[in-house]
């Protein structure tokens, strides 16, 4: 082989390189060293140290004492995500196939909120969903809502909160997946006397399949383990599992209990991940 053939069989790992070495860095030492502080003695602490004891009881004790907050990330994730699919896939649907020339406009005002911290984005929710705010007296008003009622440190706040920091990672990829359809497939089926409802349950909505399991899964994945939502528009009986591991480890710094429900979180979304997808029927995203 020569010199140049050689430089040529090479250059697809050169680019792997920096890739493979961030992650290496960045995930695979850290997802090492979490696994094994989750093995740690639980008796152990920060000023007397930890010792590897492979103590596997803290998975289950763990998973024992914090389950309700497991139950409930899951449950809010779910709820989210769902929200932000009824919301985001008419608005995906309305910049591919309807905006004409607003459609950059309005791609602009999708990713708007990102010119934003997300900790700014939360907090205004505060503020929307407070007492004396325009949305409680509003629902208050038409009777949709007791008087004495409220949003703010409720269930429906860290949904709505989710929902809202998350839209844009459905909308995206859905925006993506419906641009890339043919029109005339949709066309081919209309003149076949596919009615415009039976188009797009027949054409239209298979073919954005892909994008609608990327947008879910993109807003499912990080609003699972999110924490900042539930710590500033909910209370305690609110709270996620992410918030019970920011607590474990930098307030009780109970580091096995932390680490192993950090391992379990991980664990229980890439089981679901990969049974959502081959249920979907695109492996092709795994």
């Amino acid at each position: 082989m020569s010199v140049a053939a050689r430089r040529g069989a090479a250059t697809p790992y050169l680019l792997l390189l920096p890739g493979l070495m961030w992650l290496g860095l960045f995930f695979a030492v850290p997802l090492v060293t979490l696994v094994s502080t989750s093995l740690y003695d639980p008796n152990g602490s920060l000023r007397e140290g930890y010792r590897m004891t492979w103590h596997f009881a803290t998975y289950g004790d763990a998973l024992q004492a914090y389950w309700p907050q497991f139950r409930r990330s899951f449950g809010y994730a779910g709820t989210a995500t769902v929200l932000a699919l009824v919301i985001g896939y008419p608005l995906a649907y309305t910049i591919a196939f309807k905006a004409g020339r607003w459609k950059n406009v309005l791609l602009v005002l999708v990713v708007a909120p990102f010119f934003t911290s997300f900790l700014v984005r939360t907090l205004a929710w505060t503020t929307i969903l407070a007492d004396d705010g325009f949305v409680v007296q509003t629902l208050q008003a038409i009777g949709l809502m007791d008087p004495t009622g409220r949003l703010l440190a409720t269930p429906v706040a860290v949904i709505a909160g989710i929902t809202y920091n998350f839209l844009p990672f459905t909308t995206l990829p859905l925006y993506a997946s419906l641009e890339k359809i043919d029109h005339r497939m949709i066309e081919a089926a209309q003149d076949l006397y596919c009615s415009g409802a039976q188009a797009f349950r027949r054409v239209t909505f298979p073919l954005s399949l892909p994008g609608v399991v990327a947008g879910t899964l993109l807003t499912f994945i990080p609003a699972a383990g999110d924490f900042i939502n539930a710590a500033l528009l909910g209370t305690p009986s609110t709270y996620m599992i992410g918030n019970v591991i920011e607590s474990q480890f930098l307030q009780v710094t109970d580091y096995p209990t932390a680490s192993a429900l950090s391992v379990m979180l991980m664990a229980t979304i890439v089981a679901l991940v990969v049974v959502y997808v081959r249920k979907a029927g695109t492996e092709d995203l795994l």
